[in-house]
């Protein structure tokens, strides 16, 4: 029947050339070859170049037609799979038709699965035809049936021109899906792209790309997972999909409460290291081995994982993670296009860090830019009204401090313990240029020395362990301003060399940063210590004592100036008073010529003491120093008027004491020794600790 066997090829002709539904082609292919040979199951596989790989293509059970992206279990079985040890290998070697006993394929080949379930199922017969175009042999054909067929030449050289036919319908459909693909895959890049350029909030963003995702490769979880050196793995962000088809933020806390969650989720890490996909059986493998993918399994109803690493350079790992409650939601197919997204998803995770450490500056620039304003607030007192005596010593260092006040001159200011250096440098500052600007304070002794670097030039993130945000240092912050470098003679010999530079290049470098900073700042410094001495034996570099010695301002200390002993008693007297709301009591001769003939070894802030203590401890109509022993200077006298001489660790002791008596024991609240001295309670609770007082009462 010649003309019957034309027309069907004709008619098949015209289905594959007019039809671009998979599943509309190959049901009319099938029905028609059904009324050659009455088969009861089909398949069709595809061949790689080589005739390496195959891959399910369609199968065709009784007239239900199976294809692989239907989510069916054959969707799973239309991986890539090799053709060695198979049945394929034999069928491949065949130019032509050819008939199989499926009982002598089973004996041949005992343990293929798929064999062996064709027989099971009662069929006998296996019918390959190859399927070539163009010269090329593009895959196979089986027809499966119970029945033994009968095929006259006629009828085999029919179903090997239909072979041709096919090979060209399934060319052209892996055409068209493959348009199709790289058209969803081009849609889905660019709403990817335009999340990533309008959206910079953590959660919305990643919403954005689970929905996009979603619409090409359905999923139940998706979630971005992130581990930084020396840290355990944290979620960047993880959505589930809520009843609606709307992905919702996962809350944790139910997995992190389980006990031993940080340790199940550190050996799943493993999993996530290279692309993988766990469907089926493989995902049930997995979760009986992973306490985490268990818990998923029981909790949530996965079935299936796809996940793929995300190198974000560095040391970071992350990872991306999809799962579902289908057991074979995801194919090759799923993983390669995420491994095409992979870096649009590290990009977003890029610009996530980025805007959100944008974020933190800028909220860091708002506490820098207050802190500034408070600066800037409490060093507009600090004029010369702060200085207190006319003796001939200070009148010099008033006029040195009207000369240089209006310049950028580096100045260097020294003199001991308690003479007023820091009062110079606020008005050095108050009376330049710059006093719009924030005068910065950093004291080199009170810091460690590891931390004096990045105090003074900042750092960036993960410079060094700890180093969890950028810091903005001290010199970047007084830009256009003034800092203080208090106790300058205590930097190390290191960070002496990278303070020369900011001062001779006007530039740094933060710790761990490559970008070089400029900066105008003018520079006070200050020292107890005499520099010249600290040069000559090693401990401070010269070039930088020159560099900071421009123009020295020396401090002299208050035995050197006993006339102003009594104006700056009566300057602190006036002030405790008011602020302690005490009486106004009296000073007596004798007390006056006492603390005249003192050596004041801690100077002007040892009277300070002496005067606030004397304030609150007294209760007649006379200022009371009680436990103060006064010894007369030595340019009065040569040996202390009356017993030893107390250390300032004694006087200091004593000052406590006294005000914790006026207390009652009270260290803290609005009736404590605290208010009293006026410190912070801590801070005074740290030197009642170190002078070995114990402390009675606290407040409520």
């Amino acid at each position: 029947m010649p003309d019957q066997d034309d027309s069907l090829l004709l008619y098949l002709n015209d289905a594959i050339t007019t039809s671009r539904s998979k599943e509309a082609l190959f049901r009319t292919v099938t029905e028609k070859l059904r009324l050659i040979f009455p088969f009861d199951a089909i398949t069709i596989l595809t061949l790689d170049a080589e005739q390496q790989y195959r891959r399910v293509f369609l199968r065709d059970y009784l007239g239900e037609l199976l294809l692989p992206d239907k989510g069916s279990p054959g969707s799973h079985k239309s991986k890539l799979g090799r053709i060695g040890g198979t049945p394929v290998e034999l069928f491949v070697r065949q130019q032509h038709l050819h008939q199989y006993s499926l009982d002598e394929l089973v004996r041949q080949y005992p343990h293929y699965e798929p064999m062996c379930m064709l027989r099971d199922k009662g069929m006998r017969y296996f019918v390959v035809v190859p399927l070539r175009t163009g010269g090329h042999r593009i895959g196979l054909m089986s027809l499966v049936a119970r029945r033994q067929p009968e095929f006259t030449d006629s009828d085999i050289d029919l179903l090997e021109k239909i072979g041709s036919l096919v090979a060209v319908a399934v060319t052209n459909t892996l055409a068209f899906e493959d348009i199709a693909r790289r058209e969803q895959e081009k849609t889905m890049q660019l709403a990817l792209n335009n999340a990533l350029l309008s959206i910079k909030e953590r959660e919305e963003l990643f919403r954005a790309i689970a929905t996009e995702i979603n619409r090409v490769v359905p999923c139940d979880f998706f979630g971005v997972r992130i581990r930084v050196p020396d840290s355990p793995v944290r979620a960047l962000a993880e959505f589930a999909k809520g009843a609606d088809g709307q992905f919702v933020l996962l809350d944790e806390s139910r997995w992190d409460e389980q006990p031993g969650a940080e340790r199940a989720r550190e050996e799943a890490v493993e999993l996530v290291t290279r692309p993988g996909l766990y469907v089926g059986e493989d995902f049930d493998a997995l979760a009986e081995r992973y306490e985490m993918l268990r818990y998923a399994k029981e909790q949530r109803g996965t079935r299936s994982i796809l996940c793929t690493p995300l190198d974000l350079g560095g040391d970071q790992l992350a990872a991306l993670i999809m799962s579902s409650q289908q057991p074979f939601a995801f194919t090759e197919e799923s993983l390669e296009l995420i491994l095409n997204l992979a870096p649009q998803i590290r990009l977003a995770i890029q610009n996530v860090f980025a805007f959100e450490q944008i974020e933190a500056l800028r909220a860091q620039l708002e506490r820098e830019r207050t802190y500034l304003i408070d600066e800037i607030n409490t060093t507009a007192a600090a004029r010369f009204g702060d200085f207190v005596g006319g003796s001939q010593v200070m009148q010099q260092v008033f006029r040195r401090v009207e000369q240089v006040a209006p310049t950028d001159t580096t100045v260097l200011i020294t003199g001991e313990t308690g003479t007023g250096k820091e009062l110079v440098a606020r008005a050095l500052h108050n009376f330049s240029p710059r006093k719009e600007r924030a005068l910065i304070k950093i004291n080199c002794a009170a810091l460690p020395a590891q931390l004096i670097e990045s105090e003074l030039f900042g750092h960036e993130k993960g410079a060094f362990t700890g180093a969890h945000d950028r810091r903005i240092g001290k010199f970047e912050l007084a830009d256009g301003g003034t800092i203080f470098l208090d106790e300058i003679g205590e930097l190390p010999l290191d960070l002496q060399a990278k303070l020369l530079r900011v001062l001779q290049e006007k530039e740094f470098e933060r710790i761990g940063g490559r970008r070089v900073i400029r900066t105008d700042v003018r520079v006070i410094a200050a020292t107890n210590r005499v520099l010249e001495d600290e040069v000559a034996a090693g401990r401070f570099r010269a070039d930088l004592y020159y560099r900071l010695d421009v123009f020295p301002i020396h401090l002299p200390a208050l035995r050197e100036r006993p006339e102003d002993v009594e104006p700056l008693v009566r300057h602190f007297l006036e002030r405790f008073t008011k602020k302690l709301g005490k009486p106004v009591r009296g000073l007596r001769a004798r007390d006056l010529k006492a603390l005249q003939r003192y050596a004041w070894p801690g100077n002007i802030r040892e009277l300070e003491h002496v005067v606030e203590r004397a304030v609150i401890a007294s209760s007649g109509p006379f200022l009371e120093f009680a436990g103060f022993t006064a010894a007369p200077a030595p340019a009065v006298a040569a040996a202390p008027a009356s017993g030893p001489l107390k250390t300032l660790r004694e006087q200091e002791r004593d000052h406590i004491l006294a005000a914790l008596q006026q207390t009652g024991g009270r260290v803290s609240g609005p009736q404590g020794a605290a208010v009293l001295l006026d410190i912070n309670a801590k801070t005074l609770e740290a030197r009642m600790k170190k002078l070995g007082i114990r402390r009675e009462h606290r407040a409520d």
